[in-house]
């Protein structure tokens, strides 16, 4: 388990952080400069922290208040970072033996052998890291951050300078090595498809705060507030208001969408439906429409791999809308033959939040 509740002023900056890590990964999700690689670096011992306390495996190894600052050696992590730091003039063997410090050869070589084999080096053994793809020098690099029994797992953005298919491929090796080793392992990313394909749950940070630390889903389909829904990737934020009083349903630009919130809300609201949770009805628009749905015009289209991203503006009252549907709904519906669509925004994928003050 990691346990991290710090404080730390560096210059204007102000770090102030606090969640925790069991048999799981925590993803550290944010824009560059939210604070994420200094929380993973004063975790590690490399940036001693102002105040409070961090926690690894069951050991205080930082307390500020007890005066405990145990260095990085002493603390049982594997660090990785973006600038792996192989030495050059050793081989993917030695690499990943460096810090085998205190054994015999052959538990040496029995060490690096296990790593080896898991993590798909054989035949590799004798080459440096320049004769060593990208992907293969982050796998000596996981390697060489598990050769000595850890307790945690550590990972600062490890993939972000690899292509999409070798990130792919190490994605799936990660996951398969926290399976294995069923370690507390704290990862940091600004890449969103990452930080949902990794996360068993998600600390969203923000200019040194963390605004949200949840399951994964949770804060992906309901946000603890407009700004996390915004750097989690919410196209469809909306202005809208409380009808009455202790009732169920909000008003959105001119319409009334009955969705699950807090009863103690009241007045302006702000509203978030992720573009792929709206749906297309196929329901005749001049007809009596379903709960939830209005009339809109497709007014641009743009298609990505396997997805179709739909701009929707409302033929009389509702929201402005971004949908994202799939190729093959997509093909399946029409949608390529026909402009206007009943659009549906299910009670249950609807968001509603208090109204953030205006910055």
């Amino acid at each position: 388990m990691i346990a991290v509740a710090i404080r730390k002023r560096l210059g204007a900056f102000q770090l102030d952080v606090a969640f925790a890590a069991e048999r799981e990964t925590v993803v550290l999700f944010g824009r560059s400069g939210s604070g994420k690689s200094v929380t993973l670096a004063a975790i590690a011992g490399l940036l001693r922290p102002d105040a409070g306390r961090i926690a690894i495996g069951g050991r205080v190894v930082f307390d500020a208040a007890a005066g405990i600052d145990l260095p990085p050696q002493r603390r049982h992590v594997g660090y990785v970072v973006q600038q792996l730091a192989l030495f050059p003039h050793l081989t993917a063997a030695e690499n990943i033996a460096y810090g085998l410090v205190g054994m015999s050869r052959e538990a040496r070589r029995a060490r690096v052998a296990e790593l080896v084999a898991l993590l798909s080096l054989q035949g590799l053994e004798a080459r440096r890291p320049a004769a060593l793809s990208g992907g293969q020098q982050q796998r000596v690099a996981l390697a060489r951050a598990l050769a000595r029994p850890v307790e945690a797992l550590l990972l600062d953005e490890p993939f972000s300078a690899l292509d999409e298919a070798l990130r792919g491929d190490l994605r799936a090796e990660l996951l398969r090595l926290q399976a294995e080793y069923e370690l507390p392992i704290v990862f940091v990313t600004h890449d969103l498809r990452e930080a949902h394909l990794l996360g068993d749950r998600v600390a969203v940070l923000d200019g040194g705060r963390v605004l949200q630390c949840a399951d994964r889903d949770e804060v992906f389909r309901r946000p603890a507030s407009r700004r996390v829904a915004e750097l989690t990737g919410v196209r469809n934020l909306l202005d809208a208001a409380v009808e009455g009083d202790g009732g169920d349903r909000v008003v959105i630009a001119g319409l009334p969408f009955r969705a699950a919130f807090d009863r103690a809300l009241h007045g302006p609201v702000d509203v978030a439906i992720r573009a792929e949770r709206c749906n297309l009805r196929r329901v005749d628009p001049a007809g009596p429409l379903p709960e939830n749905c209005y009339v809109a015009n497709i007014v641009r289209r743009l298609a990505f791999g396997n997805t179709h991203t739909l701009h929707l503006e409302p033929v009389w009252a509702g929201p402005v809308l971004e949908v994202e549907v799939a190729s093959r709904p997509y093909e399946v519906l029409g949608v390529a033959g026909r402009s206007r669509w009943v659009v549906e925004l299910p009670a249950e994928d609807l968001r509603v939040m208090s109204r953030e003050p205006a910055q």
